[in-house]
């Protein structure tokens, strides 16, 4: 039967494949549409199945909060190449996805990529995105986060995303801090909010790993276990003040910490957690 351009267009703007594609598969589907967007689908699992060894560390982080700042989500749609990561229609499709993610409150990426967004589920679209640019391209990572008043920050042309969650209700004082809070986090990455919520086992790691260290300096030579251990221990005092997020100073002002700075916001503002998400990352 005889494919018109018509019809090819209308499955090109409902898939995103390519022309050439988009004949083949209504005419493999004898016209029917529907039958031809299966026929894509089941390509593009086909070539994401291929592609699945291939490296996908280029893509966008979309980072973005509701309206009254409570709840936040990032999203990471990773691909092969800077290009297509630059493209405006593959940008748009990772803001819709994140758009989609907050309004259905979507807890996880497994749920994320199960979920039927505009009548197929996000795995089958990222499917057809395979089939169409011809890369891998797939959700490297997916966060969500709920709280009193949530921050987000997008750095470096969507190459990473912050959320950062504030014990106090929304003013504009309050978010805006937030903000450069964020941007603390996506300059300085911290492993934790403070010193109390590092795990203990990377504390012990890096005590060991300053111990070690001062067995191997000359002038610590037959110093005891015990007196190793105790400079460890104060030693860690540093390894706080640059890794832990409250207690580092602050990008804009070096003369005060992150803490000091939140208190001339309000007294008791904190930060009670936050996410940070890159390209590469894959959880």
């Amino acid at each position: 039967m005889t494919i018109t351009a018509k019809e090819v267009n209308e499955l090109r703007l409902q898939t995103g494949a390519g022309i050439m594609d988009c004949k083949k598969a209504l005419t493999e589907a004898n016209g029917d549409m529907q039958a031809a967007i299966d026929y894509l689908r089941k390509k593009g699992a086909k070539v994401a199945e291929l592609r699945a060894g291939r490296e996908s560390n280029e893509g966008v982080v979309i980072a973005i909060t509701s309206a009254d700042s409570k709840e936040g989500v990032a999203v990471q749609i990773s691909c092969e190449t800077d290009f297509v990561a630059k493209n405006e229609d593959f940008v748009n499709f990772a803001k819709d996805i994140a758009n989609f993610a907050l309004e259905n409150k979507i807890e996880n990426k497994e749920a994320l990529l199960a979920a039927n967004m505009n009548g197929s589920s996000i795995q089958e679209q990222l499917q057809g995105k395979v089939a169409a640019i011809g890369e891998m391209i797939q959700v490297g990572a997916y966060t969500r986060i709920t709280g009193t008043c949530i921050a987000p920050y997008i750095h470096g042309g969507y190459k990473m995303g912050v959320l950062v969650c504030l014990n106090k209700e929304k003013t504009e004082d309050i978010y805006n801090i937030g903000r450069d809070v964020a941007m603390q986090i996506a300059a300085m990455n911290p492993l934790a909010v403070d010193a109390d919520s590092v795990s203990p086992e990377s504390v012990e790691r890096e005590k060991n790993i300053i111990i070690d260290t001062m067995k191997a300096d000359p002038k610590m030579e037959g110093k005891p276990e015990e007196m190793l251990s105790k400079i460890a221990e104060g030693k860690l005092g540093a390894f706080f003040k640059e890794n832990t997020l409250l207690n580092q100073a602050f990008v804009k002002d070096s003369s005060k910490s992150v803490a000091q700075v939140l208190k001339e916001v309000a007294p008791d503002l904190t930060v009670t957690s936050f996410k940070r998400i890159t390209l590469g990352t894959n959880a």
